[in-house]
């Protein structure tokens, strides 16, 4: 069964937007698990214009499903992380200064760099994941980095969709395919939304859990959260 983690960046930049605490992360991560949210999933970026590191640290004691912190492995990440343990971390190579992920790891040529961060995650418990292209090449170099998982980036499959799903979905199938003949979990996300998941998920069986985030949060200003959260849910069923 394919898992729903919900990401709440998208509530965290609205917090901020005015300052103060409205609306309330830890009350909305805790709803969301109420709602029926397998994970809760955050991305802490070093401007901390949505998810502060603080957040991070708060939620943590208080999660009752799986916690997934996402981000590009700096110093100050890495550190975050090994303090707060969470049950996975999804290593994403994201500038600085980028809006929001816009591409997966070059395992190939990161290989080493991975290799070393993984392993320190690892020894501490932390389950791992690399944000990847559907790309062959890129599947093989995850599996000798010695990750648990990897998450298939799905902007192009999301922005082909209603072209031509058949040829859009057809590269993540292979990948899928190959990362659990390597012995790998397969998560994926990215613009995964109320239209597109269900097909995704109907044809590739390896399918752990994705993370949505902007179209979850989009779609439930009209149709509230609970509602959404259910409804997302049952295109994973």
């Amino acid at each position: 069964m394919s898992k729903l983690s919900v990401n709440i960046n998208k509530v965290a930049t609205i917090r901020n937007a005015r300052g103060g605490n409205n609306p309330d992360i830890i009350k909305v991560a805790l709803d969301c698990e109420r709602f029926g949210a397998e994970g809760i999933t955050v991305h802490p970026r070093p401007d901390e214009r949505h998810i502060r590191y603080q957040d991070v640290i708060d939620l943590k004691p208080l999660l009752t499903t799986e916690f997934n912190i996402e981000g590009r492995p700096d110093e100050r990440f890495m550190d975050l992380v090994l303090k707060t343990k969470p049950a996975q971390v999804t290593l994403v190579p994201d500038a600085p200064d980028a809006i929001t992920s816009n591409a997966g790891w070059d395992t190939i040529r990161h290989r080493a760099y991975l290799k070393d961060i993984i392993a320190e995650f690892k020894s501490n418990g932390i389950r791992t994941s690399i944000f990847v292209d559907p790309l062959i090449d890129m599947v093989d170099g995850a599996a000798e980095t010695g990750t648990d998982r990897i998450e298939l980036y799905t902007e192009a499959y999301a922005t082909g969709y209603h072209n031509n799903k058949e040829s859009v979905i057809a590269p993540y199938l292979e990948a899928a395919k190959l990362a659990a003949e390597l012995g790998l979990g397969v998560n994926a996300g990215h613009d995964l939304d109320l239209h597109n998941l269900k097909y995704l998920k109907d044809n590739m069986p390896e399918l752990l859990e994705v993370s949505i985030g902007h179209a979850l949060i989009c779609d439930a200003l009209y149709l509230g959260l609970e509602n959404t959260i259910q409804q997302y849910l049952r295109q994973l069923r």
